[in-house]
């Protein structure tokens, strides 16, 4: 049985690490969200959490894209030339929504893997 033990090759032990930490970070996800909640309301506080997140993410896409938009008509009202400008700005809202929500969720990410790996080693 020893000899089957020794034969594991380092990607196997690489996996069986990266699945560890996983399920670590999954327990202490699942500690952290009932923590208050009395174990009742786990599950819905989940689909909240989820639901509010991604609605954050939505304004931060959607706002830019309207702001941009109201500028465009603004200045198509104000200075009618050859070239719209609705359509560029509107584009140009559009582009700084996606990268701010693109930063926020990235930096969310991050804080959650840091947070994960703090909490595996300690």
């Amino acid at each position: 049985m020893s000899d089957d033990r020794k034969a594991v090759s380092p990607q196997s032990e690489a996996l069986v690490s990266q699945i560890g930490a996983k399920a670590a970070r999954k327990l202490k996800a699942r500690r952290k969200g009932s923590g208050g909640n009395g174990g009742a309301g786990d599950g819905g506080a989940g689909v909240w959490f989820g639901l509010g997140m991604m609605g954050l993410i939505g304004w931060s896409v959607a706002v830019p894209t309207l702001l941009g938009a109201a500028l465009g008509i603004w200045l198509d009202r104000q200075h009618s030339g050859s070239h719209p400008w609705t359509l560029a700005l509107l584009v140009g809202g559009l582009t700084i929504g996606c990268l701010n929500a693109w930063r926020w969720v990235a930096n969310e990410d991050r804080a959650m893997h840091e947070d994960a790996d703090g909490g595996a080693d300690g």
